[in-house]
């Protein structure tokens, strides 16, 4: 049997990245098969766009690799994927438009991209061709360009080569060998001969292709191939090879040059899914025939935008299926199955991100994690729900038709919806739920009928104040002044039982786990590098069985966390079981000043302070509703989540609300949770807290236990500790209160960019623009002055003690 270290399927972009990046780490034995030639795919008939300006921090660090690697890559390998640094425009043809330009030229500051705002006149004599009607201001940024997708394909593939990577094409994969849930090999046709090759790793590069790839692993892979069309016109002129590729999404449309002509293309409203059945075995560099009538209201967009393409020859157009996914974010990472990775997904922004991808792929192999945090990209975040076609195909069919819509924060999508429902559904309904959703689930984010004692003269200025309600503030002074209820059933709740529970948590664990029976303790799991990996409260119901309760849209990656521990664990270290629990209970939180009195009329349990002291949790019975209560706190106020089987959340909110009525107690929804736990400095993982970050650095010290024991991360932790911190997590208030920062907008200190917002908002109980960020030691002493950059206006702010409200945790401890 033929075997190898790694397997890559699929001669694409991806596939090709992931090969040539695991040769450079010195890992050769690998093999590369496609089913046809190389880049047969979708790779071949992609445009070519490269773009390095993204919405997060890490994708916009993938995008900046890929570019450093297109650079050099023909001098490498001698195969030169016609790399033009040309720049790019993009454009703003309303206010709104505008608005996200100045967003962008922020947030391009934080990483030293030379993203300059320019005049709309500038704008035409870098891109001649355009017309100016109605374009209001436009963004530059010289170090974008374009390359030939087959070109950097067959770039890397020749690195990869050189290095002694194997690259079979015309070989199809048939099977996917797997036992005790590793990888073991894959089964191959070349010839009309079958064979296996052995491995230790699989990935599924497959672009399109992948989901069928997938299924041989018995892994889902969520991607809808759609159907994309651009053309090319014939010689222009005004078209120079100098020409920077231009984005117009008020029109939908985007250009780039091509041998005297423009290639263009965009994103329509009205997309095309293709080949939902399964893609033919005999699809490989092929496309689909023109369909102009879709195409009709891209070309209308690039007349209006570029007058003379109207009148341009058309060489050919461009009609092929590319892969995407229902959130427009790549599928990376190692799956349920171990040892089979996925690298596909590649959506609008494949080509420019294949340098990243390949390179976090090989790291994740290598080193057992990526450099970056890639929790938006890992494959881990989608839930059963993308195991029907019909929830995914309708997710992708939005984010492809929205693809150049502008996302104010906090918008919310509607493809899908409703479709995970809390028991108390029916009554947030009727009482005027504004809803959201996360993982699936409904989630009040507030209720409408609370807008009338709320003010709406605080509502912030731009962007911050779309989707906003003068109810926020009204539920958040609730929890502060009465107490307010919230539905909390989606929390995601895990529970690790068995004999060795407590030894494997306390492996995992930063803090001290081994608390008696009843204790909560708040703490972070860690990478090898100290990073934070995982953030939640555990409670221990026995000796042998704890509750973990994280975040909603976290669960599946704390899963996921937990059970690969578990699976290098040693099998004499005790029996250890892992159980999701977030469908077998309900949650509700009762906080704020009066919970105890509303919670005493409901009960015979003794809920006193004595009785039932913070961070303990007991077993008691609400009305008729027997339950587990945790005395824990997201939003600095006493008061405790209740958590019922879940066939008893209705009776439990109907009991709670009639209990809290005659003392002031009102529905409250997620905007108020955040107001309040930033007002309470309390942390969010993946913005506030990544794996990029250590306890020390993040302010969260205080739940380490380094003289516990061994646990992953903490030879990590000692060596930070003593050489003390990069950077430190600073709470940050401005001095307009109705500037309102977003995350990811740019701090400066003494006229130095030393930062970005990692989350903001307005904190209603202390009448003040909360933000946080990570600032230099050397520039975050209390009482130091800065400025953050809100939609183009540098706002001065103090770096205050946090946390701002309760600073020594009275009301919690009441």
């Amino acid at each position: 049997m033929d075997h190898a270290r790694v397997v890559v399927i699929g001669g694409g972009v991806g596939g090709t990245s992931v090969a040539y990046h695991l040769a450079e780490r010195g890992w050769t034995d690998v093999v590369l098969v496609d089913r046809a030639e190389l880049t047969s795919g979708s790779t071949f008939h992609s445009a070519g766009l490269v773009g390095q300006l993204r919405s997060s921090v890490t994708l916009t660090r993938m995008m900046m690799y890929g570019v450093e690697l297109y650079r050099r890559l023909a001098a490498e390998t001698g195969v030169d994927p016609s790399w033009h640094e040309v720049g790019s425009l993009r454009l703003a043809s309303t206010p709104e438009r505008l608005e996200e330009l100045a967003r962008q030229a922020g947030w391009a500051k934080t990483f030293g991209l030379p993203l300059e705002s320019i005049s709309p006149a500038e704008a035409q004599a870098l891109f001649p061709l355009m017309s100016l009607d109605g374009v209001l201001g436009a963004v530059h940024l010289p170090t974008d360009g374009w390359l030939d997708p087959s070109g950097l394909a067959q770039a890397m593939a020749a690195g990869a080569r050189k290095r002694g990577v194997r690259i079979e094409t015309h070989t199809r994969v048939v099977g996917i060998d797997r036992r005790d849930g590793r990888v073991r090999g894959v089964r191959v046709v070349r010839d009309g001969e079958e064979r296996t090759i052995g491995a230790e790793v699989v990935v599924n590069a497959g672009g399109m292709f992948a989901p069928e790839i997938g299924r041989l692993a018995g892994v889902d892979v969520p991607i809808i191939p759609m159907a994309h069309e651009y053309l090319f016109t014939e010689r222009m002129d005004g078209v120079s090879p100098t020409l920077p590729t231009m984005r117009d999404p008020d029109n939908l449309v985007y250009f780039r040059e091509e041998v005297g002509g423009l290639c263009m293309g965009g994103y329509e409203r009205h997309p095309a899914p293709w080949s939902l059945d399964g893609v033919p075995p005999d699809f490989n560099g092929k496309l689909l025939a023109p369909d102009w009538p879709r195409f009709a209201e891209i070309m209308d967009g690039a007349v209006r935008r570029v007058p003379s393409i109207g009148d341009a020859g058309i060489n050919r157009m461009i009609n092929g299926p590319e892969a995407f996914t229902p959130d427009n974010e790549f599928i990376l990472g190692e799956s349920a199955v171990r040892g089979f990775f996925l690298a596909a997904g590649f959506c609008a922004h494949g080509i420019a991100g294949a340098g990243g991808i390949g390179r976090q792929i090989a790291s994740w192999i290598v080193d057992g994690e990526p450099e970056l945090d890639l929790w938006k990209m890992d494959i881990r975040r989608f839930g059963g729900q993308y195991r029907s076609q019909a929830y995914t195909l309708a997710r992708t069919v939005e984010v492809y038709s929205t693809y150049y819509d502008i996302h104010y924060p906090n918008e919310e999508r509607l493809a899908g919806r409703p479709l995970r429902l809390s028991p108390a559904y029916p009554r947030l309904t009727e009482l005027g739920a504004v809803f959201g959703e996360k993982s699936g689930w409904e989630r009040p984010n507030w209720f409408e009928t609370n807008a009338a004692a709320g003010d709406e003269g605080l509502r912030p200025r731009g962007w911050a104040g779309e989707h906003w309600s003068p109810a926020i503030g009204a539920e958040a002074l609730a929890a502060r002044n009465a107490a307010a209820l919230f539905d909390e059933s989606s929390f995601s709740k895990i529970e690790i039982v068995g004999s060795g529970a407590c030894a494997f948590l306390q492996g995992l664990c930063a803090n001290d786990i081994d608390r008696p029976v009843g204790s909560i303790v708040y703490t972070q799991m860690l990478d090898r590098h100290g990073g934070i990996e995982c953030d939640f409260t555990v409670t221990r119901l026995a000796a042998d069985r704890f509750l973990i309760v994280t975040g909603t849209a976290f669960g599946n990656h704390d899963l996921g966390w937990i059970r690969k521990q578990l699976d290098d664990r040693a099998p004499s270290a005790g029996a250890v079981t892992v159980e999701d629990r977030t469908s077998a209970l309900a949650c509700l939180g009762l906080w704020g000043p009066r919970a105890r009195t509303i919670l005493e009329t409901s009960t015979r349990d003794d809920v006193s302070d004595t009785g039932f002291p913070y961070l303990s949790a007991r077993r008691i019975t609400v009305g008729n509703v027997p339950l587990l209560a945790l005395r824990v706190t997201y939003v600095g106020e006493l008061g405790w989540e209740l958590y019922p089987p879940t066939e008893y959340g209705l009776a439990l909110w109907d009991t709670l609300w009639t209990a809290g009525r005659e003392h002031g107690l009102v529905a409250g929804g997620y905007r108020a949770i955040d107001a309040l736990r930033l007002e309470k400095g309390y942390r969010v993982w993946s913005s506030d807290i990544t794996p990029d970050e250590t306890p020390f650095e993040a302010g969260l010290g205080f739940a380490v236990r380094l003289d516990k024991g061994e646990f992953i991360g903490r030879d990590a932790l000692v060596a930070a500790k003593a050489a003390g911190p990069s950077k430190r997590l600073r709470c940050l208030v401005l001095d307009d209160p109705r500037s309102i920062a977003l995350g990811n907008e740019p701090v400066q200190v003494d006229g130095a960019i030393v930062g970005r917002v990692t989350s903001g908002g307005y904190g209603f109980a202390v009448e003040r623009s909360i933000a946080y960020a990570y600032l230099p030691p050397d520039r975050a002493a209390i009482g130091t002055r800065g400025e953050i950059e809100v939609f183009g206006r540098w706002v001065g702010f103090e770096v205050a003690v946090e946390p701002l409200y309760d600073p020594k945790g009275a009301r919690i401890r009441s």
